[in-house]
């Protein structure tokens, strides 16, 4: 669905939510992947405080090392189909673990983070910190590995995302590095 009209000349987001609510799975990822980055980084701004969201959010079960996968469209171009895969932990309930599902893989390497509910200027969201790399994860998820190395570092080294609630199912994210936003945004369509 292209849900154009509802970003100009400000972004509704009431009328956004209702869109994404109503569609099905399919047809939230056909709408995500039709975001350009400059609607991404608008409809990011929009959205801020409009849905808190949590590591319930992300992953809405409440057993321990159940993957939930997200749909994933950013704002970058490349080819392929990409995915965040996120677990709840053992014994810390403010916590998930996640990995990233994309066509480089074997260079970039699976991109392991740890998240939790964000403090101060971020809360509301989810911080996804690819510095802090999970102990644990479920059964058939590749091997952790740091973020570090050639190309692993410059895909993931140093990397936090910031994750805002849009609807029941979508959220978007902005990438920093450092501490400084890379210009990168992305949209997750969670799977149930």
């Amino acid at each position: 669905m292209d849900v154009q009209k509802f970003l100009e000349p400000t972004v509704n987001v009431e009328r956004l939510v209702e869109i994404l609510d109503g569609l099905g799975h399919e047809g939230r990822i056909h709408t995500t992947r039709t975001w350009s980055k400059k609607e991404m980084s608008r409809i990011f701004d929009a959205v801020k405080g409009h849905r808190p969201i949590d590591v319930d959010y992300v992953v809405p079960i409440s057993e321990p090392l159940v993957e939930v996968q997200h749909d994933l469209h950013n704002a970058l171009g490349l080819p392929g189909k990409f995915q965040k895969r996120f677990a709840k932990i053992a014994g810390d309930p403010s916590v998930v673990v996640g990995f990233n599902v994309q066509p480089y893989t074997a260079f970039a390497g699976p991109g392991y983070f740890t998240a939790s509910k964000g403090e101060g200027e971020h809360e509301g969201e989810l911080v996804i910190e690819y510095t802090k790399i999970p102990k644990e994860k479920p059964e058939g998820w590749p091997k952790i590995v740091e973020n570090a190395g050639l190309i692993p570092g410059i895909v993931y080294g140093g990397m936090t995302d910031y994750l805002r609630g849009i609807s029941t199912h979508v959220s978007i994210g902005k990438a920093f590095k450092g501490g400084k936003p890379r210009g990168e945004w992305f949209a997750l369509v969670r799977r149930d």
